[in-house]
């Protein structure tokens, strides 16, 4: 007999989630740049919308989310119907997830690809299957190799986080023609809004036009609503049934739906976010490569930053110096990547007060 309650098998096998550092050790005023946050902040507007319901909070939210669908459907030409909200795209993601694996299905992702989707297939009872990466770059033909009789879903993060890198429209074509139409491929395009290449698309047109696709976005980047976790999904009929179908019956809060109607009206607020981040990836990118600090180019709001090791500067090391200065990255070993720190992009003095900070770091000057 046991004494306790026991896990099913495989539940303690899974690694928790770690988010990233919010605090440092440094005196005077602290900048987190871990968690790919807005430095603009939410819209005013969804700011004075989340404070319209303060005296309503006996009450439960629209459990469909009707307005808030509308009101994305009319942004993006989409049909309401098609469309699921969620707690953040993380609730989606798992919703998909458990709608489509079970014990010993298969789920595909890339090697630094986001870690939820791990979590989300061992939580499932499915079996994680990882495709190699080219260049920190997803590689189709990597991921068509590792397809099986078991695969049921293939996630992929376009842009991608940790190393910011994307791939063009026509490879993401490529990958779902390659893919038996029973398989689910998830395009998480939680930083879309950032990207400015002519080649990139989210995933809109195939969805439109497929059965087995599926397009999640978030709130939480680029509108600045990260805390009241909110989150959409665009997909064929038969799968947002499905999602339907398990999705708890009011998972959105009520202020987070008048708050993200109110964010996606804003086209001021967004395009000063925009605006801000075409400004200052450009120049961190090539400030701190000056200093002998490898960076990935990166097409959305965060730079992953390499130590080189021949240098004896390590990203640990890194750390510690930036944090003292009061400065808060994100260590990404549990992505794979030891030697490497994610920036992301701040106001304009953290940003020049990183590239200070690592300058004389590099130097061997910097406090640790």
């Amino acid at each position: 007999m046991q004494d306790r309650p026991i896990p099913r098998p495989g539940v303690m096998a899974i690694d928790a989630y770690v988010p990233g550092k919010s605090a440092a050790a440094g005196t005077g005023k602290i900048y987190k740049l871990s968690s790919n946050e807005t430095p603009l902040g939410a819209s005013p507007k969804a700011i004075e919308a989340f404070k319209t319901v303060a005296d309503k909070l006996e009450l439960y939210p629209d459990g469909s989310a009707s307005r808030l669908r509308d009101a994305i459907g009319a942004r993006y030409g989409l049909d309401p119907a098609r469309i699921v909200c969620g707690a953040g795209s993380d609730e989606i993601l798992s919703l998909i997830t458990n709608a489509y694996i079970g014990p010993g299905d298969e789920g595909i992702f890339t090697t630094h690809g986001f870690l939820v989707y791990k979590i989300a297939i061992q939580a499932a009872g499915g079996v994680p299957v990882v495709a190699a990466e080219k260049d920190f770059r997803t590689d189709v033909d990597a991921i068509l190799a590792k397809v099986s009789p078991r695969t049921k879903i293939v996630f992929l993060a376009n842009p991608n986080n940790p190393t910011g890198t994307y791939i063009p429209f026509d490879e993401v074509k490529r990958l779902h023609a390659g893919l038996p139409r029973h398989v689910v491929l998830v395009l998480d395009a939680a930083y879309a809004e950032y990207v400015r290449r002519n080649d990139y698309a989210s995933g809109i047109e195939l969805v439109a036009t497929s059965e087995n696709v599926v397009m999640t976005r978030t709130f939480s980047k680029i509108y600045g609503l990260a805390m009241l976790r909110l989150g959409w999904c665009y997909a064929p009929a038969g799968i947002i049934d499905a999602l339907n179908r398990i999705r708890g019956p009011f998972n959105v809060n009520g202020p987070a739906l008048e708050a993200g109607i109110a964010a996606l009206n804003d086209e001021e607020h967004l395009a000063k976010t925009l605006a801000h981040n075409d400004r200052w990836l450009p120049w961190l990118e090539s400030e701190i490569s000056k200093l002998g600090i490898t960076v990935t180019p990166s097409v959305g709001n965060f730079l992953l930053l390499h130590f080189p090791k021949t240098t004896g500067k390590t990203a640990k090391d890194a750390d510690a110096a930036l944090s003292a200065e009061g400065l808060v990255l994100r260590g990404v070993a549990a992505y794979g990547l030891p030697d490497c720190l994610r920036l992301t992009i701040g106001p304009e003095e953290a940003n020049r007060k990183v590239v200070d900070v690592l300058t004389k770091f590099m130097a061997g000057a910097a406090r640790a």
